[in-house]
């Protein structure tokens, strides 16, 4: 039995609603930027419609990314980063947590309203039943990491130091662009959503070209939009 199109209903073509959803998602541009950027290539939409797309297709594709790329994470279980930020959601303070490996992959985001112990071990408990137990576990001096490791009996495990959690700090940048783009959020489970969709489309287009020549830059990152093109294909 074939699987049935996603795209079935829509007159717009999947070509057209895969660039779309992928410039407003990795970049950090406005519904109307994006609605623009169509327009001078012929495409005329709404940007009411690029809000519907993002919203309907968005974690569908970040979903097949995250099952096309957890086959091949298991290095991802040497070392975690942890490190969690302040964004505001209606003038309220809220907390996303986020896990990135050595790498700078993004394993996990997760949004609450408190920072304390039982948020902390949420967190945790979320990101180890997708991707086991790391080896090492890169986090600041926040106490309630402490505590949280300390219940699931991996606090022999924990690292902390002044300059050792770079890596999760540099991995906040490209979100931060993005929210800033959007002018805030309004829910935390739209937070939640475009911070999990975000995070697998950063990975899959994150290619590290500082650490490789030009040429293997160039190579990966038309792999990765080839592969893009091809998601949620019948």
């Amino acid at each position: 039995m074939t699987k049935r199109s996603p795209f079935k209903y829509f007159k717009t073509s999947p070509e057209i609603i895969r660039l779309a959803v992928m410039l407003y998602v990795r970049f950090p541009l406005s519904l109307r930027t994006v609605e623009d950027l169509l327009h001078e290539r012929g495409v005329d939409v709404s940007y009411e419609t690029v809000r519907f797309w993002w919203h309907r297709f968005g974690p569908m594709f970040a979903a097949e990314i995250k099952k096309r790329r957890i086959d091949g994470m298991k290095s991802s279980r040497w070392q975690w980063h942890l490190d969690e930020i302040f964004v505001k959601i209606n003038g309220e303070k809220h907390y996303l947590w986020r896990a990135v490996d050595h790498e700078g992959e993004v394993l996990e985001s997760y949004v609450t309203k408190t920072r304390d112990r039982k948020a902390a071990l949420k967190f945790l408990r979320k990101a180890m039943r997708k991707h086991g137990g790391p080896e090492v576990i890169v986090t600041d001096r926040l106490r309630s990491y402490g505590a949280a490791l300390k219940e699931l009996g991996a606090e022999d495990n924990q690292e902390t130091g002044r300059w050792a959690n770079n890596r999760a700090e540099n991995s906040h940048l490209p979100f931060r662009r993005r929210e800033r783009a959007m002018l805030r959020f309004r829910r935390m489970r739209s937070l939640q959503k475009f911070a999990s969709t975000h995070a697998s489309v950063y990975n899959h287009f994150n290619q590290e070209r500082s650490l490789s020549s030009r040429n293997i830059f160039k190579a990966n990152r038309a792999a990765a939009l080839t592969e893009w093109r091809g998601l949620c294909a019948a």
